[in-house]
């Protein structure tokens, strides 16, 4: 199966940390680039990442962010209540001692250990990191999957087309050099010297053997199985089907200089607008 190599997936996880929140996205590219954006709590976690979608994904230009939000209505710091009472109690013996003195509920904040930053297991939290872009991973190799099978649609409806044009050529074939033949020895019939019938049929066979396709449709049709077969792989094959593009067009533009009657002409410039369909295609696979 091939993929797409544009693709968008989110996915989120609750842990005891908070929520992680991640999203992949991607366009064509000629290789692998990946850009990362992670918080600082899970900075250390970038090698694991870039290998891990380093090796589902072979081409593309890759953007990835994670977040993480604390808990639903907590904040990133906690309250340390013990230490809170005790300073509450010591503040009202002291009013009742000094009834001067204020204490300022942001001066209580400021005393050490009132204020804790919420403790969060950093293994735990990167093992979930990472389960989560598992999860992820399924998700855009699966949509770029899908997108993949409309692009092999699109080309294989492509592909009949050129099988059906190579077939015609060949039924042709028969008819132009017949037809070619008759031209050349009508010309030569109108030339009033007396010319040798063996050198005639010798230039004649000649001049056909310049006029053969024979070879280009075989190599054509090779091309043809070739790209069915590449088309059910299931590893990576962008790059294979660019460079057989390049041999179905250079069979086309030799099938074009080559002939000699509006009907084969018409079916190379058919080929060679086919061919430039499925590169457009082949553009967006892996």
């Amino acid at each position: 199966m091939i993929r797409s190599m544009t693709a968008y997936a989110t996915a989120e996880r609750a842990t005891d940390g908070g929520t992680l929140a991640c999203e992949l996205r991607a366009v064509n590219h000629r290789f692998l680039e990946l850009g990362l954006r992670l918080p600082e709590e899970l900075r250390v976690l970038e090698p694991a990442l870039r290998e891990r979608i380093a090796a589902r994904i072979a081409r593309g230009k890759l953007d990835f962010s994670l977040r993480l939000r604390s808990p639903e209505g907590e904040g990133g710091l906690q309250l340390n209540a013990s230490l809170v009472m005790q300073l509450s109690e010591l503040a009202l013996d002291m009013t009742a001692r000094f009834p001067a003195l204020r204490t300022e509920f942001i001066d209580l904040l400021q005393y050490p250990g009132v204020l804790q930053a919420r403790s969060t297991d950093a293994e735990v939290l990167q093992a979930e990191a990472l389960a989560l872009l598992d999860t992820l991973l399924d998700q855009f190799v699966g949509a770029r999957e899908r997108e993949g099978e409309k692009l092999a649609v699109a080309i294989n409806e492509r592909v009949d087309a050129l099988a059906a044009c190579a077939a015609e050529v060949r039924q042709l074939i028969p008819t132009i050099r017949t037809g070619q033949r008759q031209k050349l020895e009508a010309r030569l019939a109108d030339i009033a010297q007396n010319v040798d019938p063996g050198r005639v049929e010798q230039e004649l066979v000649l001049w056909l053997q310049k006029l053969d396709v024979d070879e280009e449709l075989d190599r054509l049709d090779s091309h043809i199985k070739e790209i069915r077969r590449v088309l059910k792989q299931t590893e990576p094959v962008g790059r294979r089907l660019d460079f057989l593009l390049q041999e179905f067009n250079r069979e086309a533009n030799t099938l074009g200089s080559k002939s000699v009657d509006v009907r084969t002409t018409n079916i190379a410039v058919e080929l060679k607008v086919l061919i430039d369909q499925i590169r457009e295609q082949v553009q967006n696979i892996e």
